[in-house]
């Protein structure tokens, strides 16, 4: 059985170069690129999604990463530039204006030179996971604005490395946070995909199934499943509660192109894919099956979201259905909405 999305709208070049990166708050959606602005855009006002507010020169090199806390109050967004720079920015509730709240330090240990890469908050936004070029994960207490944890991946994860190994994991490429805090997982350039226990601060699990780069990994909202997926083209489930591999997502037919972006809708019941042949795929995850494609491009996309429900239609006639959106290489945002639903 499928499911049926139809395209809402589209903001034509809606940045001057490539977009990298999404995400939402439960009335906007933050869009980052290769440019030193982001932009902020209402999800909730009406179905032209109109652009609220430009944070101009955000980042002078562009931006690679910016994430938002799922199911969180949406009053923070920590974004990552080309230029290894890391920012918290704080929304003012009663302007509803963006601003600068932190920009995270830069190591000077030469053993903790490794860039930010990917960035997950907590549902809270209390807590920033930010993975490393060399393999590390840090987080941070966000309104602390201190380090509080480091994960290692290399020779010294299992406690065996010493000191000198340090640093000396597979590129971090992706990292999320389980909405009830207990997990952090990474996804990393060798293929490797770890989790860890931030009550007892140590990894838990070390999964396989994946033998090229993971690009996205990503906890259901129950936090029982943990989805995988990169340059291998299929997406990997992965069961929490023994680190058991559970089941692959895969589309039929051609070589499967690079996944590039996953993420779960708020049941739990479907994943939202993006890939570098410019589809967009929604799965059942149950069942294990592609329920719907969308190609308005045949450019890479970069970035999917999920959109939170909201409490009104945007437009006669359109119920409060499920939407989400996608960007990549065009420079545009294409907004998607459920065909049914109220």
């Amino acid at each position: 059985m499928s499911k049926q999305y139809l395209t809402l709208h589209t903001v034509d070049q809606a940045h001057p170069t490539e977009i990298f990166s999404l995400a939402p708050t439960p009335n906007t959606l933050i869009s980052a690129s290769g440019s030193s602005h982001l932009l902020i855009h209402s999800t909730t006002t009406s179905p032209t999604f109109p652009l609220t507010q430009t944070l101009s020169n955000a980042h002078r090199l562009g931006c690679h990463h910016i994430t938002t806390a799922r199911g969180g109050p949406g009053n923070t967004f920590v974004s990552v530039g080309f230029g290894g720079d890391t920012k918290v920015w704080h929304r003012n509730p009663e302007t509803d204006q963006w601003s600068l709240y932190w920009t995270l330090p830069t190591p000077d240990n030469k053993k903790e030179k490794g860039d930010v890469w990917a960035v997950a908050l907590s549902a809270d936004e209390g807590y920033l996971a930010a993975t490393t070029s060399d393999g590390r994960i840090h987080v941070w207490d966000v309104l602390g604005k201190a380090k509080i944890q480091t994960y290692e991946t290399g020779a010294s994860a299992g406690g065996g490395g010493g000191h000198d190994s340090v640093g000396t994991g597979s590129f971090a490429m992706a990292v999320d946070l389980s909405r009830d805090g207990k997990f952090t997982a990474s996804g990393h350039e060798n293929g490797g995909v770890y989790v860890f226990n931030n009550d007892a601060g140590r990894m838990v699990y070390s999964l396989s199934g994946l033998a090229k780069p993971i690009r996205a990994v990503a906890f259901s909202p129950g936090c029982k499943r943990l989805a995988a997926a990169g340059n291998a083209g299929i997406i990997a489930i992965y069961d929490m509660q023994h680190g058991e591999h559970v089941a692959n997502l895969s589309a039929t037919g051609t070589r499967p192109a690079w996944i590039t972006s996953i993420d779960w809708n708020d049941t739990g019941e479907y994943l939202l894919s993006g890939s570098l042949d410019g589809k967009v795929r929604v799965w059942d995850v149950a069942r294990g099956v592609c329920v719907a494609t969308h190609s308005e491009t045949e450019s890479a996309l970069w970035c999917v979201r999920w959109l939170p429900k909201s409490e009104k239609a945007l437009a006669p006639g359109m119920g409060k259905g499920e939407m989400f959106v996608a960007a990549g290489a065009n420079r545009s945002l294409t907004f998607y909405r459920e065909a049914t639903g109220s």
